[in-house]
């Protein structure tokens, strides 16, 4: 494999396309059998995904090990399965909160924080993944886990949703973090919207849509 075959990919994902679709679509493209993602992103996210291409594939973990950063959308007074908008309604409540509630409460939720992941994700339990579980029905405990959230500036408000951007440590859920948001102001939330802009020092800026990935795009790593 030529050097042009090794290095990444940023692309910025489209909504409705898996992150391994877009890894599909970028075999097709290169013709280039091992090509991976490093860190992927629900359907209804867009944003920026890093793909590994050959030899490149084995660095993974450095680039899931960084900080992200997203722009979200959370609405208030509902809350859903999935924490975000592909879930069906379980819960509704009445939305009486100040634009002074929402602002104190999203300042509590800067630092280190305690984040139980929702059921659906792929966080593995006793071998399955939670994802396959919640599709039957089952929901089991999922211990806390500690993450931190660096940077949470909301940026619009107009009741029943709040725009924010977040910036947070590895292995932080923002469908989540919304939900808890919620039950903190006690009318409930989920994830309405959600756009990953930065990767550690990569941003979205860099990244080529899935119909311009081609070799001239593939960029050498010097991590």
């Amino acid at each position: 494999m030529s050097s042009r075959h090794f290095g990444m990919i940023l692309v910025n994902k489209p909504k409705g396309m898996t992150s391994h679709d877009v890894v599909d679509e970028a075999r097709q493209r290169l013709g280039i059998r091992k090509i991976g993602h490093a860190g992927t992103l629900d359907p209804m996210a867009t944003g920026l995904l890093i793909l590994l291409v050959g030899r490149a594939t084995k660095l993974a973990s450095r680039f899931v090990d960084l900080d992200k950063e997203y722009e979200a959308t959370m609405l208030l007074g509902k809350k859903t399965d999935t924490c975000d908008a592909e879930g069906k309604v379980i819960e509704e409540r009445p939305v009486n909160v100040t634009e002074e509630d929402i602002r104190r409460v999203f300042s509590q939720f800067v630092g280190e924080i305690s984040q139980v992941p929702p059921m659906v994700s792929a966080i593995r339990y006793k071998g399955k993944r939670l994802y396959e579980l919640a599709r039957k029905g089952i929901v089991v405990e999922r211990p806390p886990r500690k993450v931190k959230i660096h940077k949470l500036e909301i940026k619009r408000i107009a009741i029943p949703e709040v725009d924010f951007v977040v910036a947070c440590s590895k292995g932080t859920y923002i469908r989540k973090l919304c939900e808890d948001i919620g039950d903190a102001l006690g009318c409930g939330a989920y994830q309405s919207r959600l756009h990953r802009i930065r990767i550690g020092p990569f941003h979205i800026d860099e990244a080529v849509s899935v119909d311009q990935i081609n070799e001239s795009v593939i960029r050498p790593i010097y991590l």
